[in-house]
């Protein structure tokens, strides 16, 4: 390649990469007109969140289905275009709208004053509660007193990680609860029926509980519903247009009724659905609670967002160094597991008779094509359905020991092997 020819690639790639930077940094207000001239709207969510929300169809996997489906797919409609799920990981979807990856979020997002400063936020489309729940066969609790109340025993409760149900434990019952966080609505309602890690109760987002209460016979909700609060769409900041129009959207299937049949349909109506505050700001930020936002309140807002980061730290330095000492506490435990979990797979392997060396060679093999993920899982989540209930601290070391010992067993094997005769 010559001197120029290498000056000229240099020049197209330069010229490529700030083509590309340019398009994720276009005018954020030109979202509406970008939607009509692509013909489609780009919603996100995360589908493996599950029911009643968007979750795989049965009959095609390869398909969504839930009420959110239904209702990206009524809003595309007002604006005149076709709606496109893509898929994304859910507490990183704000970050897809911030870099022009998808147009809405659309993903049970409750509507927080944080979110309505960093982004559009839509009048909601859905009035979410919170209800406890508890075991049936559990009669000490029967009310949020036997959760709260001054002579109460410490439980321990779960629920969605970063979700509305977190900061409502963590506000209301955080010195008389310890809090379980689940990635998973179901996986925390699994937990609680077979009283998994020793966990008492649930706080469950009302219309989860509504559509997988058949599914869950040993629960029953505990007192009434509590935590009130909205689901709404995020936009990118700054697309104005945008958010109106999908606003206007939402209003138009409020007024309908066609929102009312889906809400029906998934089995999540209910009389609070008909309480809808739809007040806006000028902005078309759709306010909340808390009244206007207005330019002082954005900057405190702003300010605290930057300094945000050693206040966490500040807040949180205690649960990082408690997180490394059970980081190294883990190792310590697991890995002697491992070692002479391995080695005695390798002596079997090589020395041991064949009846013994198949079965370690299995061992082996499954534990190094499956990934850790699941074999914890199986141990923490599907034991329990057979009877054999592990804490939370024994499935991680069972998980790592057995995990890690395939690795050592190859490793052993390996050595003796290239030792000569």
């Amino acid at each position: 390649m010559t001197k120029r020819t290498r000056v000229w690639a240099a020049r197209a790639t330069c010229l490529i990469i700030l083509s590309s930077l340019w398009c994720m940094s276009a005018p954020a207000g030109e979202g509406l007109q970008r939607i009509r001239q692509r013909g489609t709207l780009i919603w996100g969510a995360d589908q493996e969140g599950g029911g009643p929300f968007v979750f795989p169809d049965e009959a095609d996997p390869t398909q969504v289905q839930g009420f959110e489906v239904e209702l990206a797919e009524l809003i595309a409609r007002q604006l005149g275009v076709q709606a496109r799920f893509q898929q994304g990981q859910w507490d990183k979807l704000p970050d897809l709208v911030d870099r022009g990856d998808i147009d809405i979020v659309l993903n049970g997002y409750e509507w927080t004053p944080t979110r309505a400063d960093r982004y559009g936020v839509s009048i909601p489309y859905y009035i979410y509660e919170l209800q406890l729940l508890g075991r049936v066969s559990d009669v000490t609790l029967t009310s949020w007193d036997d959760l709260t109340g001054p002579n109460a025993p410490r439980r321990r409760v779960c629920c969605l990680g970063g979700s509305a149900a977190h900061d409502y434990l963590m506000q209301h019952g955080q010195d008389r609860i310890e809090i379980v966080q689940f990635d998973g609505a179901t996986d925390a309602m699994r937990a609680t029926e077979l009283q998994i890690d020793g966990i008492d109760a649930n706080l469950q987002d009302l219309p989860v509980w509504t559509f997988f209460e058949d599914g869950f016979p040993a629960l029953h909700p505990v007192g009434a519903p509590v935590g009130r609060g909205y689901y709404v769409a995020l936009v990118r900041q700054g697309e104005p247009e945008l958010l109106e129009a999908v606003n206007a959207a939402i209003l138009q299937v409020m007024k309908d009724g066609s929102l009312r049949r889906i809400l029906t349909k998934y089995r999540i109506w209910n009389a609070t659905q008909a309480q809808r505050g739809l007040e806006v700001a000028a902005n078309a930020n759709f306010v909340g609670d808390g009244g206007h936002i207005d330019i002082e309140q954005a900057e405190d807002a702003s300010s605290y967002v930057s300094n945000s980061g050693w206040t966490v730290l500040q807040q949180r330095g205690g649960l990082l160094i408690q997180a490394a000492g059970m980081t190294i506490l883990l190792s310590v435990v697991a890995m002697p597991l491992a070692i002479a979990i391995g080695l005695m797979m390798t002596l079997l392997r090589l020395y041991g008779p064949r009846y013994l060396a198949i079965p370690a060679t299995t061992y082996v093999e499954l534990v190094r094509g499956t990934p850790l993920v699941l074999q914890l899982y199986v141990i923490f989540f599907l034991l329990p359905e057979i009877g054999l209930s592990i804490s939370a601290f024994w499935a991680a070391v069972a998980g790592l020991a057995i995990n890690y010992s395939a690795y050592e067993a190859e490793i052993y094997r390996a050595g003796l092997l290239a030792i000569p005769k």
